[in-house]
């Protein structure tokens, strides 16, 4: 009979993918975990049981599969900004021009005042679209969604470029400008852009994909580019992995959707990007970070650029908690720390 310590360690990968597994395995994780290292997937494995009410027996294994359809939630955010900075630096869209330069027809009272950056930056001022506690990307909401004329476009928030607040009309209204600014769809834009050249199949808008258990109902197509895009944690990678190589977008752009504001909390353009102190590393990272949630499901896309290194985490558990990196605790930041530097498990 083989002791158990042997068997453990057997099927426990060396290093840094060693040591996330452990941390995940041990703190309780439930869904889906991708590490990639030097431009090389090193995990992509699934913990613990789709269904939170089951009782996982011993060595049981995981029913999260790496074929799985997820919610990518606000990531989406982060891909339409990367299309955006594709038109500034094709010179056909301009950050501090106002919207309605692209979108006459935006019926907002302060759109001729709101940039194009305002827009990607949550700058913006316009209607807090959670409000009704997201009453209107249920099914059933009787309101008027279209961007250009709805609610997007009613009494605003808060004057243009006077404060940062964090909600999905600034997408919403984004993905509207940039299929004007390109004549063609948003679902065109993205898969000739991205999807087809870096062969992310899975990848769709408001697709089937992982839910949560008892969450209530979601109308996922309603967000749009603020939180619509579904596919696979390998598909996520590639695009993490694309924008790493320069693939995606100019260095200059890269670097500019990349600057994050420290009196913004350090946002930038459809992500936020700061320097964090990781448990065992004797220098800081700089971190690109893209959270998301919808429903019971919740992403979190680390993007370490200078080490090359991406780790993705995908649940359908809203009780997990990731815990916020600056704080020097949490999940997040212990599957970080294993990840980029040399920590015991």
């Amino acid at each position: 009979m083989i002791p158990l310590i042997a068997l453990i360690a057997a099927v426990t990968p060396p290093g840094a993918p060693g040591r996330v597994a452990t941390i995940a395995d041990g703190q309780g994780f439930a869904g889906m975990i991708l590490l990639s290292e030097d431009g090389k997937v090193t995990l992509e494995q699934g913990f613990g049981l789709k269904n939170p009410r089951a009782q996982r027996r011993a060595r049981e294994k995981s029913d999260f599969l790496a074929s799985d359809h997820w919610r990518w939630s606000s990531v989406t955010k982060q891909v339409v900004a990367t299309l955006a900075m594709q038109d500034v630096a094709a010179g056909r869209l301009a950050l501090d021009a106002p919207i309605t330069r692209y979108l006459p027809g935006f019926r907002g009272p302060t759109g001729n005042r709101i940039t194009v950056a305002m827009l990607l930056g949550h700058e913006s001022g316009l209607p807090n679209s959670n409000a009704g506690d997201s009453a209107a990307f249920r099914p059933g909401y009787r309101g008027n969604l279209d961007a250009l004329t709805g609610l997007c476009a009613g009494p605003v928030r808060d004057q243009p470029g006077a404060s940062f607040y964090y909600d999905n009309c600034d997408y919403i209204v984004a993905g509207r400008l940039l299929e004007a600014v390109n004549r063609q769809p948003l679902a065109s834009l993205l898969a000739t852009r991205i999807t087809r050249p870096l062969g992310m199949a899975s990848v769709t808008w408001a697709g089937p994909h992982v839910a949560g258990a008892g969450e209530a109902p979601v109308n996922l197509a309603a967000y749009g580019a603020a939180a619509a895009i579904t596919g696979t944690i390998r598909d996520l990678w590639r695009f993490d992995q694309a924008l790493i190589d320069g693939k995606l977008l100019p260095k200059a752009q890269r670097d500019l959707m990349w600057d994050g504001k420290p009196a913004k909390g350090f946002a930038a353009l459809g992500q936020w990007a700061f320097r964090v102190t990781l448990r065992g590393c004797k220098a800081d990272q700089l971190l690109i970070e893209r959270r998301g949630n919808v429903g019971n499901v919740q992403v979190r896309n680390y993007i370490l650029p200078e080490r090359n290194i991406v780790l993705i985490a995908m649940t359908n558990r809203d009780t997990i908690d990731f815990g916020e990196l600056w704080q020097g605790a949490g999940l997040g930041y212990e599957l970080l720390s294993a990840a980029a530097c040399k920590v015991d498990a």
